[in-house]
């Protein structure tokens, strides 16, 4: 069966915690975006954007080298049980602050709380998956979960959206903003409970796992030593990144461009309906890649599909930096999550297939803090070229060399490729 569904109900529990969370991610970003940077009173500029991407990114950056120790030490169940109940609580702490119109320090420590929450369940589901399905399924899995979870985002940011105008008819914006955070809670609470139906130990660690061990970032120095054994598992890491900050250069170009160019800036809701649909058609895009990917690895293998799709979008993206139209971005938004999409459920599954499961969750705290610090970089040099309209051949450039640049050199064949693991 090429879909992994005959695992019984453990992967489908797994699939309905990711989901569940992630709808609520989607269902919270949107509330946060509007409050942030689409609200009548904040006009965001680049760098107000990536201020935002970063208070989004950064938490999990720092929390990671701890997580590693958690998700290889501690029971993975009880993490994303425990992690659920405490994001859902700090969403309510939120909800208050934003119908209140605070927007200062302690709003921006409840966000960082909450992302940095959401990346270790996301880790802690990545590394117990293999438990569930056989190495053979874990591109299939991946696609299915991964996938999933990012429509669920995509989904949860229109329902988002679709409830605030709603809400917005009887009450003010802020108002709005907070019954949004709100359902996103019950989400969480929703993940939590489908998380208590599964036993302590069948996400991990399993019990021939090392209780001991040194801590924080020497565990991190630990996970880039068993990746530095499999050569093409930290390449692929490392151009995964590169991907995902291509892409967030990208969506705050969207963002400023929707807002400030596409749509009038004295009209903030059309400038949101606008980049909700770009996100949308990217979410179309998403699932696309996804389901196209487990077909294409076994006739291209997954090194090479990865090295495709790392250069696939970089004609669009050329033309899209030339041409500033709105259905241009909606073209690249589909094509770049596509082929994003497609290198990220192969190399998680790569990584999955070839390191031991006492390691795993060190590798993907490392591998998450590596995506995360792309992102970063991504939004810190879209902030650094992009004029507050949003228009610019550079920023389009520059990806596009990126792009092209890790798929010839990074990923070029006589370096990425299956080595036997070093001694």
């Amino acid at each position: 069966m090429f879909w992994p569904f005959h695992h019984g109900t453990r992967f489908r529990t797994i699939l309905g915690i990711r989901w569940s969370g992630q709808l609520g991610d989607g269902i919270f970003q949107s509330a946060l975006a509007s409050f942030v940077l689409f609200s009548p009173e904040r006009q965001p500029s680049a760098v107000s954007a990536a201020i935002a991407f970063a208070v989004v990114l950064l938490p999990y950056s720092l929390i990671g080298p701890y997580a590693g120790i958690i998700l290889d030490r501690i029971s993975r169940q009880r993490i994303v049980f425990l992690a659920n109940l405490i994001r859902a609580l700090d969403l309510l702490l939120i909800a208050i602050f934003i119908k209140s119109s605070q927007t200062g320090v302690a709003l921006t420590a409840l966000v960082l709380i909450a992302f940095g929450i959401n990346r270790l369940i996301l880790a802690g589901l990545s590394a117990g998956l293999p438990l569930v399905v056989s190495m053979s399924e874990l591109i299939s899995a991946n696609a299915l979960a991964v996938t999933g979870g990012s429509i669920g985002v995509v989904v949860g940011g229109g329902i988002g959206i679709g409830v605030k105008k709603l809400l917005d008819q009887h009450h003010g914006t802020d108002f709005s903003d907070a019954i949004v955070v709100l359902v996103a809670l019950c989400c969480y609470v929703a993940s939590a409970i489908a998380a208590s139906s599964i036993s302590r130990r069948e996400l991990g660690p399993t019990e021939h796992e090392s209780a001991q061990g040194h801590k924080g970032w020497r565990e991190l120095r630990e996970g880039f030593t068993i990746l530095q054994a499999h050569p093409d598992t930290l390449r692929g890491i490392f151009s995964t990144a590169i991907q995902r900050g291509g892409l967030t250069a990208f969506t705050l170009m969207g963002l400023l461009l929707e807002r400030n160019t596409f749509n009038p800036p004295s009209k903030p809701d059309a400038g949101l309906a606008g980049f909700a649909f770009a996100l949308g058609v990217a979410g179309v895009g998403i699932g696309i890649g996804s389901f196209v990917t487990p077909f294409f690895v076994n006739y291209f293998g997954r090194h090479r599909w990865i090295r495709l799709m790392m250069s696939a979008p970089t004609p669009l993206a050329l033309i899209f930096g030339l041409y500033l139209h709105e259905w241009l971005l909606i073209t690249v938004a589909f094509f770049i999550g596509l082929c994003g999409q497609a290198v990220k459920v192969t190399n998680d599954a790569l990584v999955q297939s070839q390191i031991a499961d006492e390691y795993r969750g060190r590798v993907f705290a490392f591998y998450d803090i590596t995506t995360n610090s792309g992102i970063v970089l991504g939004a810190v040099v879209a902030a650094l070229i992009l004029p507050k309209s949003g228009k610019s051949f550079i920023l389009s450039l520059v990806v596009t060399l990126l792009y092209l640049a890790t798929s010839f050199v990074l990923l070029r064949k006589s370096k990425f490729f299956i080595a036997r693991p070093r001694q």
